[in-house]
């Protein structure tokens, strides 16, 4: 269903402000010498501590809490014992649900100093994200969104992940249809009020092609990779982010 209730949007953006609010009792703790599990696990306690389910477990068999991608890993990195470096670039991609309704957005946080090239990656991908959120209103198509997105990394010498893209969400975890970080002729679904979705542009430092080996998703030129992602609703004049992360880093 495109357009949610209100009594839904109710329960969505309660589970959004609690996924928000882990990130931001989380993020600031993360160092170097923590494992990827280590980091995993402080997540599932923590959505399991406010009455939420970590949504990822047991989606297509997926095994953790979380996806957490390292340096040229693009997505859904499984956690491990990799213990995180400096100079690192991690990106953290959580869903939640609680009451019938889920949340899902991710952070790439840089690890102690990280190389400036890392450090323009990070940003730019930050910048991609609120460049598509700012074409979110009633009557602007999914397009804008992706021709914001492509455009802020393309004038900054970066590139678009094509294979992995947003989603509507809100009764399951992934719903349809996906919302593109580019342009692609016919993406021309009119946005409406009600309308709640993921944008998550995943931004490559060099090209934009990937090599997917069952979950794992890496850069085909091994080069870094970096995330954001919001919820967003679509209000009457424009939109409200359901994922109001306060961390900022």
């Amino acid at each position: 269903m495109l357009i949610k209730t209100p009594e839904k949007i109710i329960k969505i953006r309660k589970a959004g402000h609690l996924l928000a609010g882990i990130f931001d009792k989380i993020l600031p703790i993360i160092k170097i010498g923590m494992t990827t599990v280590e980091i995993d696990k402080m997540f599932d306690d923590e959505i399991r501590s406010v009455g939420a389910n970590p949504s990822c477990i047991g989606f297509f068999e997926y095994p953790t809490a979380t996806c957490i991608s390292v340096n040229d890993q693009v997505t859904h990195g499984i956690p491990d014992n990799y213990v995180l470096k400096n100079g690192d670039i991690v990106d953290f991609d959580v869903v939640l649900d609680i009451d019938g309704a889920f949340a899902d957005m991710s952070y790439t946080l840089k690890i102690g100093e990280v190389s400036d090239i890392a450090n323009k990656l990070v940003e730019v991908s930050k910048e991609c994200l609120y460049k598509g959120i700012e074409q979110v209103k009633p009557g602007n198509t999914l397009n804008h969104i992706g021709m914001a997105i492509e455009k802020c990394s393309k004038n900054n010498g970066f590139s678009v992940v094509r294979e992995y893209v947003g989603h509507f969400i809100g009764d399951s975890i992934h719903e349809e249809p996906e919302v593109l970080n580019y342009y692609a002729k016919g993406n021309d679904l009119v946005l409406k009020e009600g309308m709640i979705f993921c944008i998550e542009p995943m931004i490559n430092e060099g090209n934009w092609r990937v090599i997917t080996k069952d979950w794992d998703v890496r850069t085909s030129d091994h080069k870094l990779s970096s995330r954001f992602e919001h919820m967003v609703l679509v209000t009457k004049d424009g939109c409200e982010i359901l994922t109001p992360l306060k961390f900022n880093k």
